[in-house]
C-alpha cells in the first residue's frame, strides 16, 4: 500500500487533489468514554457542576471537526455540509458512545473530520466530568464508514450498526448522495 503524504524523498506533502472531480462523500466516526455509573447518572440527570455535558461536547465536537485541518498539518480544509453528534448512555457498561457524522461534496473525503469530531467530543466530556470521575477512559475511537469517493464504501467489520442504539438518528445510511 502507497502511503501518499511523502514524495519519492520520504518528505511530507500535501497531496495535490487539483485534478479529482468533486463528489458526495461521508464518513461516520465512533468512539467512547468510560466513567463510574455516578459519573454517568449525573450526564444523563445534568446534574455536574459545569452543566449540561452532553451538549456542550456535541457543539465542540462540531466545532473541533470544521478545523481539523488547523489541527492535522496534512488535512485539506474542507467546506463541510453537514456535521452531526449522537450520543448513547450505555449504563450496563458505564460508558457514553459518541458518534459523528461528517458530509461533504468536494475533493477529498471527510474521515479526519469525522474522528476529530469524535475525539473532540470525547475530550470535553472528560473535561466536563474530571471532578466527578478522575479514572474516566477514553477509548476505541475508529472509523466506522466511508462513502464515496474513488474508493467508494468502506464499513469497518468490528463496528456492529444499532449496537446499544448508537445510532437512535436512524442506523448507517444505505443511500446514495442526496
Amino acid at each position: 500500500m502507497e502511503l501518499t503524504h511523502f514524495d519519492d524523498q520520504g518528505n511530507a506533502w500535501m497531496v495535490d487533489v487539483g485534478g479529482k472531480e468533486d463528489t458526495w462523500r461521508e464518513a461516520v466516526a465512533v468512539g467512547s468514554i468510560s466513567m463510574t455509573r455516578e459519573c454517568l447518572e449525573r450526564v444523563k440527570a445534568g446534574s455536574l457542576a459545569k452543566g449540561d455535558v452532553l451538549g456542550v461536547a456535541r457543539v465542540a465536537g462540531i466545532m473541533g471537526a470544521k478545523r481539523t485541518s488547523e489541527l492535522i498539518p496534512l488535512c485539506h480544509p474542507l467546506n463541510l455540509t453537514k456535521l452531526s453528534l449522537d450520543f448513547s448512555l450505555r449504563e450496563e457498561a458505564g460508558e457514553i458512545q459518541v458518534m459523528c457524522r461528517a458530509q461533504t461534496r468536494g475533493k477529498t473525503g471527510v474521515e479526519m473530520e469525522a474522528l476529530t469530531g469524535v475525539t473532540v467530543a470525547l475530550l470535553t466530556i472528560y473535561d466536563m466530568c474530571k471532578a466527578a470521575d478522575k479514572a474516566m477512559e477514553i477509548g476505541q475511537v475508529y472509523l466506522a464508514e466511508k462513502r464515496g469517493g474513488k474508493s467508494k464504501t468502506f464499513r469497518n467489520e468490528k463496528h456492529k450498526a444499532g449496537e446499544g442504539n448508537l445510532f437512535h438518528r436512524g442506523s448507517l445510511r444505505k443511500k446514495e448522495e442526496p
